[in-house]
């Protein structure tokens, strides 16, 4: 090979290496391979987070309508026990929530500083059930009530890591709760 040969073979390597890094055809589906995968971890975060805030708002607006029954005494009257109070509840939460995983504790105290609303260490088999026992007692006139209601929200592992997760089971405890004074039903 001559050097008039070599030197053309060079300039013609230039020549292509230009023309390729000069060349938009494909650059579009280029631009949107980097960029699809943040877009859609992020798509994916806001519309988990989204759901999980409004579960946790409807969890909130049923125990303020259910705790009403114990408040006004309606659940005492009718001498509700826990599974038919579940069931009040539940008629409420139908549209998100699977009836069967609501978790409801109801406690009486006798004041308020003897009443707790910190969330419950949940205990679980190896099957990931909850294995805590839980009490029904809506009181008497003139007493302290605590309502709590549970629910283990079903989250999923998003790209790039992201995750809602706060129980071991790879849930997260959704909780509502409400403390209120029976009034003087009777």
């Amino acid at each position: 090979m001559t050097d008039q040969q070599a030197a053309s073979k060079k300039t013609c390597h230039r020549k292509r290496c230009f023309s390729f890094f000069r060349d938009k055809k494909g650059a579009t589906a280029v631009e949107f391979g980097l960029v699809a995968a943040p877009f859609i971890a992020l798509v994916v975060g806001i519309i988990q987070t989204f759901l999980t805030f409004f579960a946790q708002q409807l969890l909130e607006q049923v125990v303020k309508q259910s705790s009403r029954l114990i408040l006004t005494g309606q659940a005492q009257a009718a001498s509700l026990t826990q599974t038919q109070f579940s069931q009040k509840v539940c008629q409420q939460v139908v549209i998100l929530f699977n009836c069967n995983n609501l978790i409801i504790n109801v406690q009486a105290y006798n004041s308020f500083s003897a009443s707790t609303t910190s969330a419950p260490t949940l205990t679980f088999d190896t099957n990931g059930n909850v294995t805590n026992s839980w009490t029904y007692s809506p009181g008497s006139p003139g007493d302290i009530v605590v309502v709590e209601v549970m629910y283990q929200w079903p989250v999923f592992m998003g790209p790039l890591g992201f995750t809602l997760a706060n129980l071991p089971n790879g849930n997260r405890l959704l909780m509502a709760s409400a403390a209120f004074q029976n009034e003087p039903y009777r």
